[in-house]
């Protein structure tokens, strides 16, 4: 996808660096950084410089060949896939990520275990790039289904940033949405701000500026009256965890979102890749749901005065806060799960006719 008219990907790998767009520097600041070592893609995904689950598999993947890099010793590079999977708890990619470079790397020698990791890891961007693609295309005929029976506007509720910031190209929830402009249909874009992190209002809106979409930035609570007023035909939200139920896990108040859509008989669908799907788990309390530092809650950031970012304290001093950066949608509250084989109900039989193997 573009900024400022530029294509681009999330990751990529470039001479013995791997260059990362440091999402904690948008919407103000456009800035790519080179991450060296392993450390390095343990902080990424840590402070969030790279987030999403895709994204965050994907990063895992490079880090273990940045700990290739730094040693080949089995030991070392044990303990940093370890570290790696530790960084995050939620996002099923992380540990996806990890456990697929270890099995493609067993019992390989020191001569070639550096080319075939690399290899694995841009297999592993390659793959979800055209996942991406492929949800979008199967999204897209949901849009037209809209598009045709109203003959104008189709007006999509998102929340958080499932957008190609969070994969590698694409996004999961953007990317019918990028399809259906690219067939000349008009989209209008309701993005949650989503608060604390505000992923919605620093880069959904940001990357749809940069590709010309209409849309509008709402507070999270504001999107029950907007579906009562008959102006959400549909919503599409991401996940960093899915089980095989059909139960998703996703950023906090996306619960909520799916209760107003329920109550207002709105379409709630789910885009994901098959790599965000936890075949283990089985029931959703057993989800570890991630509790973050509770500054990003009482503090944000913007632009003051003088054009510099600041970050300012919003809270009283003396008060707590909770941080809980996930919730859990049960299958009832999804219409469908679209993946990149296709649309399915979201339940255990709806995924087993996509994913048999």
């Amino acid at each position: 996808m573009k900024i400022k008219g530029k294509e681009y990907r999330t990751i990529w790998h470039e001479d013995k660096g791997v260059k990362i767009i440091d999402q904690t520097k948008l919407p103000h600041n456009f800035v790519i950084k080179e991450l060296k070592t392993v450390k390095d893609a343990i902080n990424a995904i840590k402070v969030m410089e790279v987030r999403g689950a895709p994204l965050i598999g994907a990063t895992a993947a490079y880090g273990i060949v940045l700990a290739i890099q730094e040693s080949n010793d089995p030991e070392f590079i044990k303990k940093s896939s370890d570290e790696l999977i530790q960084s995050r708890p939620t996002a099923i990619n992380l540990k996806w990520g990890v456990d697929r470079m270890t099995k493609k790397l067993s019992g390989i020698n020191s001569d070639q275990i550096l080319d075939i990791a690399l290899k694995e890891a841009k297999e592993i961007c390659d793959e979800d790039e055209k996942f991406c693609e492929n949800i979008g295309i199967n999204g897209l005929k949901l849009i037209e289904e809209i598009y045709n029976k109203k003959k104008s506007t189709v007006n999509i509720l998102t929340h958080c940033n499932a957008g190609w910031l969070a994969t590698i190209n694409w996004g999961t929830a953007t990317s019918p949405i990028y399809h259906a402009q690219k067939k000349g249909i008009p989209i209008h874009v309701w993005v949650d701000e989503t608060r604390p992190r505000n992923q919605g209002a620093n880069l959904t809106s940001y990357e749809l500026n940069e590709e010309e979409i209409p849309n509008t930035i709402i507070a999270d609570n504001t999107g029950g009256i907007l579906m009562q007023r008959g102006e959400v035909d549909m919503c599409i939200v991401g996940t960093d965890r899915t089980l095989s139920n059909g139960d998703v896990c996703n950023k906090i108040g996306t619960y909520l979102k799916a209760l107003a859509a329920y109550d207002n008989n709105v379409p709630f669908y789910v885009a994901l890749p098959s790599s965000t799907i936890d075949w283990n788990i089985k029931d959703a309390k057993d989800i570890p749901i991630e509790e973050r530092n509770s500054e990003e809650l009482s503090h944000m950031e913007g632009i003051d005065e003088n054009n510099q970012v600041k970050k300012v304290l919003i809270y009283p001093q003396k008060s707590k806060a909770m941080n809980l950066a996930f919730d859990v949608t049960p299958a009832k509250y999804v219409t469908g799960l679209i993946t990149e084989r296709g649309i399915c109900v979201a339940s255990s039989d709806g995924l087993k006719q996509l994913f048999r193997k």
